[in-house]
């Protein structure tokens, strides 16, 4: 008779300290990640603080059907599609360029200095980077005013203007974050073969080709694995500087569904409607992931699963 296996604590105990490393992080994503999904159940009802979450009525697809057939539906959609794709497009590709001219910079101390200056930004809070904006852009006496009416470019405010919204919000964004973006490329660069470059020179290859078919080989696992990533949360857009960077002359393009969730959600008390949205908003990032990563996992053979 074959013996029958039994589960062994030995892996466990051996593994001891690993575990109790993971454990405060397991404990964290349990409160803040899963816990909270209980209350996904009032997107479903109308929900009354006295009555509390389990006691409010059910109304099933109601909330749903409200925000399709809200007029404000296709502009909040519009608005945070054209946003978040025009930031994905600009955004994804020139970490992985300064990655690349970073690699290929020969004086160590330009490249610690251009590393220095690329991610220092990145810790500069939203609130102050709006902030910095407003008094860059500031139409009285901003540096960045004064230099457009230089160039001629017309005397107006620009934080005030629908088609700068756009830009503005994507391009502070770039400045922000391309250095520490480029990090993980960086490292990747790192594991490079330096036997297929030192062949390439013997070769004769000059660095672009050494670039096209050494490095972005390298690069290809890695940035698909990202673009999935950033292609999931397409509908997420960073609240809070949109909401700092809104203004009633640009509202038409800058009101996007992560604002209006807030809204009307904690401004407006309608709690069920605000939590009916955000659920629809996730479903659609869902969805989005499981297609690019169907995609990528046919074309490239690198995916998420």
């Amino acid at each position: 008779m074959p013996r029958k296996k039994t589960l062994s604590l030995r892996p466990f105990k051996k593994n001891l300290a690993l575990y109790l490393f993971i454990l405060p992080m397991l404990v964290y994503i349990a409160i803040f990640n899963y816990a909270p999904l209980y209350g996904l159940q009032i997107a479903f009802k109308d929900f009354v603080a006295i009555l509390g979450i389990s006691g409010s009525p059910w109304v099933g697809l109601k909330h749903f059907r409200r925000f399709l057939d809200s007029p404000l539906f296709w502009s909040l959609l519009r608005n945070t599609l054209v946003l978040s794709l025009y930031q994905l497009i600009v955004s994804f590709p020139i970490p992985i360029v300064l990655a690349l001219v970073l690699n290929y910079t020969p004086s160590q101390r330009l490249k610690k200095l251009t590393q220095t200056a690329t991610y220092a930004p990145h810790f500069i809070s939203t609130v102050v980077m709006v902030g910095m904006l407003f008094i860059f852009f500031d139409p009285s006496g901003g540096l960045g005013t004064l230099i457009m009416k230089q160039l001629g470019l017309g005397d107006f405010n620009l934080l005030t203007e629908p088609g700068a919204f756009r830009h503005l919000y994507v391009w502070s964004g770039i400045w922000q974050n391309v250095g520490w973006s480029s990090i993980i490329y960086i490292a990747t660069l790192s594991n490079s073969s330096p036997e297929l470059h030192e062949a390439a020179i013997v070769d004769g290859a000059s660095k672009l080709q050494r670039i096209f078919y050494i490095d972005i080989p390298v690069l290809m696992p890695t940035a698909i694995i990202l673009l999935i990533l950033n292609c999931g949360n397409v509908m997420n857009l960073g609240f809070e500087k949109v909401f700092l960077m809104q203004t009633s002359p640009n509202l038409s393009v800058s009101e996007v569904i992560s604002t209006y969730v807030y809204k009307i959600g904690l401004q407006g008390q309608q709690y069920s409607y605000a939590a009916a949205i955000g659920l629809f908003n996730n479903i659609i990032n869902f969805i989005v992931l499981l297609f690019v990563n169907q995609v990528a996992a046919k074309t490239t053979q690198n995916s998420l699963w």
